[in-house]
């Protein structure tokens, strides 16, 4: 069984602009994988169409066998659980008076309560390194610690794939790094989308490259990222005095 098959999708918004034409996409159970590609190139609309957020438009996409469809209520909440969206800005995620009541919202919402509630929340907190804070006022909390509790809210729905828009931004070295390694160890197959060519090499054994609404590259990211025409016809960059050849693949 696939995580996850995206099949000739399809997308244009209500004003006409089209964003995705025909994107085929397959991840493997336990699978990393980068997205990648330059602004308005329709990344954030294809992982808002993993779940539901976004649709009306052509093809099909199936999760572990679950086929995405919204008009299907009971279907869809099963989709959304099984896909876990952190957003760019964790702000977009925090809104309750205390850390562990963000992260217990959705278990909350899906009828976990009692022991099993407060186990999905203490799993959580601990995976992302902020059982410490969990009474804090997450607004209190720096940038980081935010999308460490943003990473945590969605673990705590004990998704089955983990979605990433731009981890990285924002985030000082230090933080950067703390993430990366909460990241690593989690037992669940994640698409990244990023910028940060450096941290897909980090994170991602395999990337792909939407360009102008179409996968135009997928393979290992280490090839993907010295392959410097594809790089530059795609407007990708790496920093400079960054060599991915001489970095150790993930």
């Amino acid at each position: 069984m696939t995580a996850l098959r995206v099949e000739g999708l399809h997308f244009a918004y209500p004003d006409g602009t089209p964003a995705l034409h025909g994107v085929d996409l397959t991840l493997a159970p336990g699978e990393r994988v980068a997205l990648l590609g330059p602004n308005g190139a329709g990344k954030t609309t294809l992982v808002l169409h993993l779940n539901g957020i976004l649709h009306g438009g052509a093809g099909t996409i199936d999760v572990a066998g679950a086929r995405v469809d919204p008009s299907d209520r009971a279907g869809l909440a099963e989709v959304r659980r099984r896909v876990g969206l952190v957003f760019q800005d964790p702000d977009d995620q925090l809104f309750m008076p205390t850390v562990a009541e963000d992260v217990a919202f959705g278990p909350q919402n899906l009828g976990v309560r009692g022991p099993e509630l407060k186990e999905r929340v203490d799993e959580a907190l601990a995976a992302v390194g902020m059982s410490e804070h969990r009474d804090q006022v997450p607004h209190h909390l720096s940038f980081g610690q935010r999308r460490r509790v943003a990473v945590a809210t969605v673990l705590a729905m004990r998704p089955e794939i983990l979605v990433l828009d731009e981890p990285s931004s924002n985030l000082d070295p230090a933080s950067r790094r703390e993430l990366a390694e909460i990241l690593e160890p989690l037992p669940v197959t994640v698409l990244m989308v990023t910028h940060d060519l450096p941290y897909a090499l980090q994170l991602c054994p395999r990337a792909v490259i939407l360009d102008a609404g179409r996968i135009v590259a997928d393979g290992p990211t280490a090839d993907i990222l010295t392959d410097e025409p594809l790089l530059h016809a795609h407007r990708l960059e790496l920093p400079f005095g960054f060599n991915p050849a001489a970095v150790a693949r993930p």
